[in-house]
């Protein structure tokens, strides 16, 4: 891709992103998710591949949609009220349309189909961005007018994300459409405590989109699609490869890892406003996505294949520290005693 190209793309990400959260204004929040949208497309497609081009189709045919309701929602609302404020959201109708369309926009069940398929199209850097900036406005969004949504049906959708996303994960053999179900399994916990506590919600979306990233950029630099690629990487990069491990381990929330903060503090929220039904169910639900993490993970440092492949073991060889991963890899596993001082600043 030209360097120019890619410059002028990254910058309009973060215009747009930053031209989101930064908004009052309906108009400028809208703005902002269609210079993302926009600016996206590009880094979905540049490999000229038919299932990338096809995936970019996809992608904008869906947030077009997505931004269309939005849209929508807050013109019926100014109608009714005559506010155009983000957080001046009341009329029932604007209510459920907002929460159909940043459903759509995060790829919640049961408008989840595009988002497995779009990721599968993209390279592992762009299925990054996919994954963790562009979830961010929408989130935004719905941190901003989560006092206006309605419980039950953010309640259902979230159960139904995490089962689905669970489930639909288990018989995946490609990385990056086991890492959208996880994506989707995560977003369904995000959402069903967004009404009671927002800033847990924010806390989930950081420490996920840390774990997310030093997961994809491990893969990205061992240059792994697949579980038959994965099961012999460990020659190239063996470090690395215990790393991915422990960042796979922490995704799925087990302690002492940094993953498991998010997931205890939600059940406990959830407890205290006397849901427990909810909170046994997603818990239970979790375990779906343990397992597929857990077989991962067995796959990344256990097992060799048993016959002869098609791919060229190969050896490792000496390279200089990568500092980021380093960095990120640290705090997707070692946050967990550090969580007094998060909830204090929460």
């Amino acid at each position: 891709m030209n360097p120019y190209a890619k410059l002028i793309t990254s910058l309009s990400l973060l215009l747009g992103t930053t031209i989101t959260i930064s908004s009052n204004h309906w108009m400028m929040a809208w703005t902002g998710l269609e210079i993302n949208t926009l600016a996206i497309i590009p880094l979905i497609s540049k490999s000229h591949h038919p299932r990338a081009i096809e995936a970019a189709i996809k992608y904008f045919l869906v947030q077009a949609a997505a931004s269309t309701l939005v849209l929508f929602s807050s013109t019926i609302n100014a109608w009714h009220t005559g506010q155009w404020d983000l957080t001046q959201l009341t009329h029932p109708t604007s209510c459920l349309l907002l929460t159909t369309a940043i459903a759509m926009k995060l790829g919640l069940v049961p408008f989840h189909f595009w988002f497995p398929e779009v990721l599968q199209g993209s390279s592992l850097t762009t299925a990054l961005l996919l994954s963790t900036v562009m979830k961010f406005p929408p989130i935004t969004i719905l941190y901003m007018s989560s006092h206006s949504l309605n419980p039950t049906l953010l309640t259902t959708m979230a159960i139904a994300s995490a089962a689905l996303g669970g489930w639909m994960g288990l018989n995946q053999t490609q990385i990056r459409k086991i890492l959208a179900f996880s994506s989707i399994s995560h977003l369904g916990w995000m959402s069903i405590i967004i009404i009671y506590d927002p800033k847990l919600t924010l806390l989930t979306f950081y420490l996920y989109s840390l774990m997310t990233a030093t997961v994809f950029l491990i893969l990205n630099t061992t240059k792994t699609m697949k579980l038959s690629t994965i099961m012999i990487s460990w020659t190239k990069t063996p470090m690395l490869n215990a790393t991915l491990m422990l960042a796979l381990l922490s995704l799925a929330g087990l302690p002492p890892l940094t993953g498991f903060l998010p997931k205890w503090l939600i059940i406990h929220e959830l407890t205290k406003q006397e849901m427990t039904v909810a909170a046994t169910v997603i818990a239970m639900l979790s375990l779906l996505g343990l397992f597929f993490y857990l077989r991962l993970a067995y796959y990344s440092t256990i097992t060799l294949l048993p016959n002869s492949t098609n791919h060229m073991k190969q050896w490792h060889i000496n390279k200089l520290t990568n500092t980021p991963i380093a960095i990120i890899a640290s705090l997707s596993m070692l946050l967990l005693p550090l969580s007094p001082m998060i909830l204090i600043s929460v």
